[in-house]
């Protein structure tokens, strides 16, 4: 199993996007992917699937969701909608553990964990106690996301999880009157810190209205970057054999 962890190293940027959105392409090219929805504070997931019920037990393990051939754990199917976290560091940290410890995953091809945005305790229990096997970068081409997503990045290199590259999300739109491409936050920025850091630059992710209405709806679609997304994906992280992958923590 390749466990893959989507970061960034601010809010906003579309991170939950992402992972969700890899999650379903990696399934819809016949793996079985595993989503946790390890954003704590601000589990989005839920929403963007279309989760209504709550996770079940079994012999004292979470049962996930299973939806659109995905399996999904997230802190937003055991809340309601409008209640907050107020937790301190090592009560994430323990949640988090639980998460990977007491959850039947099952054997899974890719585990894809989408993080909480930025460096702090959530992220580095993860990143040790989920053996990554590597990480993917999501910023915005604005220069304030960038200088984060360094920050995330150098995150990754100390605690020696591979970084695959950098998604960069909002990368610009598609005039639906026009047809002209604009670069509403500037453009470019991504491939540039790719560049500078000596890492791909996976896929650059137009702002598109459809999609979010999708998200919006529960009722994802995954559209052509995404499908590219997970095509490098997998050229850098390829699936294992039948029977070598097993979920192993």
């Amino acid at each position: 199993m390749k466990r893959i962890a989507v970061a960034s190293g601010k809010g906003g940027v579309g991170k939950s996007t992402v992972a969700v959105h890899l999650a379903l392409a990696l399934a819809q090219k016949g793996f079985r992917t595993g989503l946790l929805d390890a954003d704590i504070y601000g589990p989005s997931i839920p929403t963007m699937l279309g989760i209504k019920e709550r996770p079940s037990l079994k012999e004292n393990k979470v049962i996930p969701i299973q939806v659109r051939g995905i399996f999904v754990v997230s802190m937003g199917l055991l809340t309601t909608d409008d209640m907050p976290v107020i937790w301190r560091g090592p009560m994430v940290a323990n949640l988090l553990q639980q998460f990977l410890q007491n959850v039947a995953w099952g054997d899974l091809d890719y585990f894809v964990i989408d993080l909480p945005p930025g460096t702090g305790d959530a992220q580095l229990t993860l990143t040790q106690k989920a053996s990554l096997d590597g990480a993917v970068i999501v910023t915005t081409p604005q220069e304030v996301a960038l200088l984060d997503a360094r920050r995330g990045l150098k995150m990754f290199q100390q605690v020696n999880v591979p970084v695959l590259g950098i998604v960069e999300n909002m990368s610009y739109f598609i005039c639906d009157q026009c047809s002209k491409r604009h670069d509403i936050f500037r453009s470019g920025g991504g491939g540039r810190v790719a560049q500078e850091l000596g890492i791909p630059l996976l896929a650059e992710i137009p702002l598109d209205l459809k999609m979010t209405k999708a998200c919006d709806r529960g009722e994802p679609v995954v559209t052509e970057p995404f499908q590219k997304l997970a095509d490098k994906i997998l050229e850098e992280m390829p699936r294992e054999k039948p029977g070598e992958f097993h979920l192993r923590w």
